[in-house]
């Protein structure tokens, strides 16, 4: 579990095709790394699978390299990264799991004094779970919705998270690694998935019921 508040800049050194996969080189000046911890790079939940020095190694499916933006990542690239949450700590962004949707692109960058005014085009088939005001994650970065329009959402990047991640310096085309808000999609869930007949958890009647119990409830 992530926060998507991005810790540190690591850099791409190698990429070991294996397969369909390939074993990632990352160097970082996170420490201390445990073998076996989970990373956020660049949005990605990846396990470390060895450590050299002040580089750790881990392995991407083919469907991580075809679903994300690591597939496609040239050596010197830099990466966001995010140690796994610990009990305890400040919970400064939203509940982000590493289980990236689909890749997004920048379209606009409009300066708004020392903020950037970013629009990304999402995939149309993840807008449904975006909304004004809520949370999503590009490439690690836990960040607020201010606008949508059709298959694009309006984010403002302040001078603080510009500094710490490579949305200091955004071109037109990047590809951003989306996750949406996972409360979303359990929401989803539940709405598609009536509860077995008889059961006193939940309406029957599929989305109809389900509608009608979150509007009584003031969530609507």
């Amino acid at each position: 579990m992530f926060t998507g508040l991005v810790e540190t800049m690591g850099t791409l050194v190698r990429q070991e095709r294996r397969g369909p996969g390939a074993r990632l080189t990352i160097r970082c000046a996170l420490a201390p790394l445990v073998l076996g911890e989970s990373i956020a790079c660049d949005g990605v939940c990846l396990t470390v699978d060895a450590i050299e020095g002040d580089r750790f190694l881990a392995d991407a499916s083919a469907e991580t390299l075809a679903r994300t933006t690591l597939g496609g990542l040239q050596i010197g690239h830099d990466i966001h990264l995010e140690r796994a949450l610990a009990v305890g700590q400040r919970f400064g962004g939203h509940i982000v799991s590493g289980h990236v949707d689909g890749v997004g692109e920048l379209t606009e960058v409009t300066p708004v004094g020392e903020a950037l005014d970013l629009r990304v085009r999402l995939p149309e088939d993840l807008m449904r779970y975006v909304a004004v005001k809520g949370s999503v994650t590009l490439s690690g970065i836990s960040l607020t919705v201010n606008s949508l329009l059709n298959d694009t959402i309006s984010l403002v990047v302040v001078p603080r998270t510009q500094r710490s991640t490579k949305l200091a310096t955004p071109r037109i085309g990047d590809k951003l690694n989306v996750e949406v808000d996972v409360l979303a999609r359990y929401l989803e869930r539940l709405m598609q998935r009536p509860s077995p007949a008889g059961s006193a958890e939940a309406p029957e009647g599929g989305d109809a019921a389900w509608m009608s119990r979150l509007g009584k409830s003031g969530y609507l």
